[in-house]
């Protein structure tokens, strides 16, 4: 299984498994385990490293100060072999509950001192939550030992950029938030948010070899962690990176720590804090001594998700160097002493994005003056209206506001991107497309109708300091207006023929070719079938060559990146270095939009890059590899996984039978689609069945089958009518054809498996890379020939909506309408009834104009 398929198999187990626990309370459980098997792992491996056997880790042991000493210098902790994660999974049923407890309270005995503040009560949620997994130790030792199989398959020595923990960990975290309600926002941004924070970020900090980033209200550390990945794309030191991260609740705030830890974040880049941000300002001094020893964390990017709207303490806060400069935020609504907290601490050439509630952007009072403070004082850069219910648990507007200390203009980028999103379930998402879009326009900082605009200061100076997006951007549908006169007459209006200028501009004889002008300010159409008179311009056949030659040669350039590149290609940058090349092969190319372009790269490339990660980590003998496929199947009432034939480990087998086995696979084919003819044939013919045969006795009780044995006796029979005999003669032959087909195909099924698997584990290098090929290139390729025809087709639609607008006039449907009338006048005379229905008639009549 790739990582995607472990995650979710994984995510559906637990989820089963939880019963009736909270999703956020189990979510603490089942993460522990796997950081605890992280840690496990993490030592042996060390030890493994340093001459240590697996016949000498028995005596892995407490009493071996020397061993416990090394191990705790070098990776922080220590773990006896009684206690490794392995030992567990080796006592089967001897296993309890009881070893967990005692293994938990062993490791916050041994924790390196100098790492206290990155282990030291990290399990304590764990440990604490034990006794929720059953009511008694029994039960309890069944629920761990259940989980603990269920993780074991996890890797846990992320090579490269196949982190497939990490990805796990995440996708864990995601579901769990996607079913905990509003407790989802205690610990959870979503990736796509996280991941458009980091973008703008990573481009602000692209050029520095050292960078320290900050999340104040660090939830489950995701959102740092991807801030590190986008920087760290631009760095040749990962470890060059320094992570603080402060949270206040102790459950959540040790998720942080896991994940920053399973990370392979060197413990002395991680400085963490438990405490309340707004009261504790971080973290740089000795608990002990807070006041004389405090000094400020100056980091080059702050990041945060705070908790909307919140009450805070803002008594004796006012001297506060966070809030002096620019005043206290009401006490029912932190989120501006949040934000001042974070500014607070970002460098001067530093910058900070932080997710808050629509409404910082326009309420009164306080809010209102810190906000012309920050205006006035140039710290806002751009303000990004979010779409609604894109966060768990919350349908509240929220937008993303970017802030610098120093900054040379004195304008603000607001962007409303609440119209872009797919939806998934409940929730609102960014697409990939989505996201790019932004980045960019930020980083440009670009005005585009209906989505972004530079406000200069004077503009916000008039609005009184009011923010809210609408004010400024307009990114509502255009109302659709009506043309009287082409209502009442008929014809195209000229205005609105205008409105497709940008085809017109980019098919100067289109309009022309298409539409008669009938006056200066009306046309009408001159074709009969508009899509092929469009398909056949010279200037729409002209497009379509000069965007095929746009795109000539990037077959052959893809395939010299990823193919003949395979094993030393950079994952996270290609994928960048492919949006290049297919934006500036777009350049010249009007209408086509760039970004949906964009959309079809990252879709191909989500499922190119799982392959790439498996491929440079395991070898590249892994594509010629072949997994059994597993499946669950229930035995004695029980579910069981057991095997269900194979499939390529990266090749597809219908891949490899299309390309390499086309015989065998078209006779199967022609075999499959026969047996569909014989379904079609045989519904039609019980379809065709009068009544009385239904009823017969060679028919099944709900009527729709021929029951197979009767139906032989029937035949026999010399009381049926010649043409019901017939019927039954044609339904036998269907039956015992597909009876035979069948056998053929299920032999013919097994064969071809049995052919594809030795096909692919046979395969020669040329022929694995024309396989990759066909997976990763031909499809891609193919979505992008096709975009020309999707604008083409909405170009069409566009047309034909016009001419069918004014199709039918005012006129038409007033003659139609006194038509009718005068029909059913006349049907009205023709009907008679008692005094009281009459005149009800008569009355209608008179309504309808009649007499």
């Amino acid at each position: 299984m790739n990582k995607q398929q472990l995650a979710a198999k994984i995510w559906e187990s637990a989820n089963k498994m939880r019963s009736k626990i909270e999703a956020n309370e189990y979510k603490d459980y089942i993460l522990g385990f796997i950081f605890y098997k992280f840690l496990s792992e993490k030592e042996v491996k060390y030890l493994k490293e340093n001459d240590w056997t697996e016949e000498y880790l028995p005596e892995l042991t407490e009493e071996d100060d020397e061993t416990v000493e090394s191990v705790q210098r070098n990776i922080g902790y220590f773990i006896s072999y009684e206690n490794l994660f392995s030992t567990w999974l080796a006592k089967g049923k001897d296993f309890s509950v009881q070893d967990v407890r005692d293994a938990l309270s062993a490791f916050s005995r041994l924790i390196n001192p100098t790492h206290k503040k990155v282990f030291e009560g990290i399990f304590d949620t764990l440990q604490t939550g034990l006794s929720k997994l059953g009511d008694s130790a029994a039960s309890q030792s069944k629920a761990v030992s259940d989980l603990i199989q269920l993780i074991k398959e996890i890797p846990m020595d992320g090579k490269q950029d196949y982190d497939v923990l990490g990805f796990i960990y995440e996708y864990l975290i995601g579901m769990f938030a996607a079913n905990a309600g509003k407790k989802a926002g205690e610990f959870y941004t979503p990736h796509e948010v996280s991941l458009l924070m980091s973008e703008i970020v990573a481009d602000h900090l692209k050029d520095r070899k050292e960078i320290k980033i900050y999340d104040p209200t660090s939830g489950s550390g995701s959102l740092l962690i991807n801030i590190g990945k986008s920087v760290a794309k631009f760095m040749e030191n990962e470890n060059n990176i320094k992570y603080y991260a402060q949270e206040l609740k102790q459950n959540t705030y040790n998720l942080t720590r896991m994940n920053l830890v399973m990370r392979n974040i060197l413990p002395d880049n991680i400085v963490t804090r438990n405490a309340d941000t707004l009261e504790d300002d971080w973290p740089f001094f000795e608990d002990s001594d807070p006041v004389g020893t405090y000094s400020l964390l100056p980091v080059d990017a702050v990041v945060s998700n705070p908790p909307y709207s919140q009450n805070w303490n803002p008594t004796d806060k006012e001297t506060d160097p966070r809030y002096a400069e620019y005043g206290l935020a009401p006490k029912g609504k932190a989120d501006y002493a949040f934000l001042l907290h974070d500014l607070y601490h970002v460098k001067k050439d530093g910058i900070m994005t932080i997710v808050l509630p629509h409404g910082v952007l326009f309420r009164g009072g306080e809010e209102g003056e810190i906000r012309k403070n920050l205006i006035e004082k140039d710290k806002i850069d751009a303000i990004i209206g979010l779409p609604a219910n894109i966060f768990f648990g919350t349908g509240i507007p929220t937008i993303i506001m970017v802030l610098k200390q120093k900054r040379s203009a004195n304008d603000v980028l607001i962007i409303d991107a609440s119209k872009g999103f797919v939806k998934e379930g409940k929730n609102n998402k960014l697409r990939a497309c989505d996201i790019k879009k932004i980045v960019d326009v930020v980083a440009h900082r670009e005005s585009v109708d209906h989505f972004s605009k530079v406000v200069s200061k004077e503009e916000i100076r008039e609005n009184d300091y009011n923010l809210n997006i609408p004010r400024y951007v307009d990114s509502s549908e255009k109302t659709e207006s009506w043309d009287i006169y082409a209502s009442m007459f008929g014809g195209i209006p000229a205005a609105e023929l205008d409105e497709l200028k940008d085809y017109w501009k980019a098919f100067p004889d289109l309009k022309e070719a298409i539409f008669e002008q009938t006056s200066s300010d009306y046309y009408k159409l001159s074709v009969g079938e508009v899509k092929k008179a469009i398909k056949q311009n010279k200037d729409i056949l002209a497009f379509e060559n000069r965007y095929a030659d746009a795109f000539s040669g990037m077959e052959s350039s893809l395939y010299q990146e990823l193919i003949s590149n395979i094993m030393v290609l950079n994952i996270s940058k290609t994928e960048q270095l492919l949006s290049d090349d297919i934006f500036d092969r777009l350049s010249n190319v009007p209408l086509i939009d760039k970004y949906e372009a964009y959309q079809l790269l990252d879709d191909a490339w989500s499922k190119i890059a799982v392959d790439l990660e498996m491929i440079q980590t395991e070898g590249f003998e892994a594509v010629k590899k072949v997994d059994p496929n597993m499946v669950l199947k229930k035995k004695k009432s029980k579910e069981e996984e057991v095997q269900d034939g194979w499939i390529g480990h990266i090749l597809p087998f219908d891949l490899v039978q299309d390309v390499l086995l086309t015989d065998i696979k078209n006779v199967w084919k022609e075999k499959e689609n026969r047996l569909s003819e014989i379904s079609s044939e045989y519904e039609e013919l019980v379809d065709s069945l009068t009544e009385e045969e239904k009823e017969a006795d060679f028919m099944n009780d709900a009527k729709d089958k021929f029951v197979a044995s009767k139906l032989k006796k029937a035949l026999k029979s010399d009381s049926i009518e010649p043409e019901t005999m017939e019927k039954l003669r044609i339904a036998n032959d269907l039956i015992t054809e597909e009876k035979v087909l069948k056998a053929e195909i299920r032999k013919l099924s097994a064969e071809l498996e049995s052919k594809t698997k030795e096909t692919i584990e046979s395969l020669s290098d040329e022929q694995t890379f024309n396989l990759l090929k066909e997976k990763w290139i031909t499809p891609f390729i193919e979505s992008l020939m096709k975009l020309p025809d999707h604008m083409i087709n909405e170009l069409v639609s566009k047309i034909d909506y016009l001419a069918k607008k004014y199709e039918i006039t005012f006129e038409q449907v007033e003659k139609e309408i006194e038509e009718t009338e005068q029909s059913l006048c006349s049907m009205i005379d023709e009907l008679c009834g008692n005094e009281f229905d009459m005149a009800g008639l008569a009355e209608l009549k008179k309504m309808l104009g009649g007499e």
